[in-house]
């Protein structure tokens, strides 16, 4: 028998899964016992393969980082599926570990959990204190309940079978396998590609939706996936020091947030793109502020090391290495 866990890594493909996986590999442990099956391989939405998949390779410990994920004009588009895909998903991943035996799980979340105009930075007490941001409004509420089905397993479970089931609540994520999809993809991808773009096609500006005053928190991926792993193997008695039992998920920050045109700046520069930038005031901001209260984290002993200059840097090599060829 191996000393090393054998690991599930739900949606190991994905931009968090497979920063996941690189994490563990790093850190020392074997490939052979870390488990993924692609979405074509595995649908996930199926209750009974995902049955079948746990009671075949019995994990001893699941991350799921596996979602449907989008930007606001996808989350717009196609509500139900957003909704239904994640809550099934979830609840299919979670009760199929329970009754496999798994007692450590770490669920994914998402900082849209919090409300619109929930007071900043945002600590994980304002979860469920206001209204929503209706266009993702469906996936947030997916996500809510992913972290009120763990709770709710470690309530009725944990102390007859030992279940530790844990949620993360990651800021905006950028970074190597990100989507860079024109239409479906988040802030960072999207304005790489189109500044890519611009720079290949001598293009003399770019244009930016907004004022470019909101402010937005980023964090590299791989420094959440190094979270996820230290918020997963955490003793229980520290990880119980900072929760409540329904109240129980941690955010994972940056720190530090900066302005839309600041950010624009910033990837015009890691792109090489030598344009103006211009603002279309007529098109809608969005939230003034989203910045998450990662102290509990903090306090746990994780600090990130990717600043933004360094990963948008990486992030744009990782956008010529493997997108580019789409957009030239």
């Amino acid at each position: 028998m191996s000393n090393h866990p054998k690991i599930y890594v739900a949606g190991h493909r994905g931009l968090v899964g497979s920063a996941i996986v690189r994490q563990l590999l790093a850190a020392g442990h074997p490939a052979h016992r870390i488990v993924g099956r692609t979405r074509s391989e595995l649908d996930l939405t199926d209750q009974a393969n995902v049955r079948a998949f746990f009671a075949h390779e019995r994990p001893d410990q699941v991350y799921l980082a596996a979602a449907k994920v989008g930007g606001i004009h996808a989350n717009n588009t196609y509500p139900a599926e957003f909704i239904y895909d994640n809550l099934m998903v979830q609840a299919n991943v979670v009760d199929a570990a329970f009754k496999s035996g798994v007692r450590k799980l770490l669920f994914l979340g998402s900082s849209c959990i919090y409300p619109k105009l929930a007071p900043q930075p945002m600590g994980e007490g304002v979860l469920m204190q206001g209204a929503l941001e209706p266009t993702n409004e469906p996936y947030a509420m997916a996500k809510i309940a992913g972290i009120k089905l763990c709770e709710s397993y470690n309530r009725q479970y944990g102390a007859s079978h030992g279940v530790d089931y844990r949620s993360v609540m990651p800021t905006n994520l950028y970074g190597p396998g990100d989507n860079y999809h024109p239409e479906n993809s988040h802030v960072i991808p999207a304005l790489i590609r189109r500044f890519h773009e611009a720079k290949v096609n001598d293009a003399p500006q770019v244009v930016i939706w907004g004022t470019g005053t909101p402010r937005r928190e980023f964090l590299y991926v791989d420094d959440m996936a190094a979270a996820c792993v230290h918020v997963m193997n955490i003793d229980k008695s520290a990880y119980d020091a900072q929760t409540d039992p329904m109240q129980s998920h941690i955010n994972v920050g940056f720190g530090e947030d900066v302005t839309i045109a600041e950010l624009a700046r910033r990837v015009g520069e890691a792109v090489g793109y030598q344009g103006d930038i211009v603002f279309d005031t007529s098109k809608p901001d969005g939230t003034p502020r989203k910045l998450l209260d990662s102290d509990k984290l903090l306090g746990m002993g994780w600090r990130p090391g990717v600043d933004l200059r360094k990963g948008l840097s990486q992030a744009y090599a990782d956008f010529l290495s493997n997108f580019s060829m789409e957009t030239v």
